[in-house]
């Protein structure tokens, strides 16, 4: 009984290996198509259409999810702040969390439900009916006239879509917190502004890019390599999500560890606190 289990367990561990060196293979074509195929994904043609699917029409659930994020944040948090009469510093804890944290790890998990699942799909569904092949045969790499005008889009797209997401959660919080639960503005935008810097900024958009970058290649990916039929196809949509979840939580975690490390070294250890983190 052990033995077939260990020889399951290696089939599984060489599987996942060849998933992985397919998958290097990939982002290496695409990489190399990006620096030394300007010329062909940067066309109107190709790339004004993914800009629009993937960012334009994204917004009004970027919006929603925002504004509610703020609001929530802000009406389970209010009771606990106000208890020990720090109300007014509401403001700055939830906009540094939304700013660093929540906003770019949420705004990039409902893109890759929204966006990346459609890609995987349109593309597997061009496998399957064999254009991919087509393409190749008439001398035109896919990779150059598909795969990175999507990688781009997401790249361009996802951190403008964050800073809305951004905006809307404050926008929500202050409503919530100044016009709803009373505590005075001016002390609201004060302790913002004390807690919310660049560095914080910056921080949220460096990871909305490199999730922006996640979501694309691997949405990609596993449209490029799905299985026969529509039951392949839909599959493949299922995976791009949860592979694309997945590696963004964990994405998010060493990019935390890193920034924070770096925070230390650029400006010293004595002015880190919890909310530079």
């Amino acid at each position: 009984m052990l033995i077939p289990r260990i020889a399951r367990l290696g089939q599984w561990t060489l599987a996942r290996l060849e998933g992985l060196g397919r998958f290097t293979r990939f982002a290496s074509a695409t990489a190399k198509w990006m620096f030394r195929g300007v010329g062909s994904w940067s066309r109107w043609h190709l790339l004004l259409p993914q800009l629009f699917n993937i960012g334009t029409r994204s917004i009004p659930v970027i919006l929603l999810l925002g504004a509610f994020v703020g609001m929530v944040l802000a009406v389970e948090a209010f009771d606990q702040f106000n208890a020990i009469g720090q109300a007014q510093r509401l403001g700055g804890v939830i906009n540094v969390s939304v700013v660093k944290q929540i906003g770019p790890v949420l705004a990039a998990v409902m893109i890759a439900g929204r966006v990346g699942g459609s890609v995987s799909a349109e593309l597997g569904t061009m496998r399957v009916t064999e254009q991919l092949d087509a393409m190749r045969v008439i001398g035109t790499d896919p990779i150059a006239y598909l795969v990175v005008p999507r990688v781009i889009a997401c790249l361009i797209m996802i951190p403008m879509l964050t800073v809305i997401s951004d905006l809307m959660g404050i926008g929500g919080a202050y409503a919530v917190t100044v016009k709803g639960f009373g505590v005075n503005a001016r002390d609201y935008w004060q302790f913002s502004r004390d807690f919310v810097g660049s560095w914080e900024v910056l921080s949220g958009i460096l990871k909305s890019v490199l999730f922006g970058l996640t979501i694309g290649l691997i949405s990609c990916y596993k449209g490029f390599h799905c299985r026969e039929g529509a039951a392949g196809v839909g599959r493949a949509a299922t995976e791009s999500f949860v592979t694309s979840f997945v590696m963004i939580i964990i994405i998010n975690f060493f990019l935390a560890k890193f920034l924070k490390d770096l925070y230390v070294v650029i400006y010293g250890p004595d002015t880190f606190n919890a909310f530079t983190s």
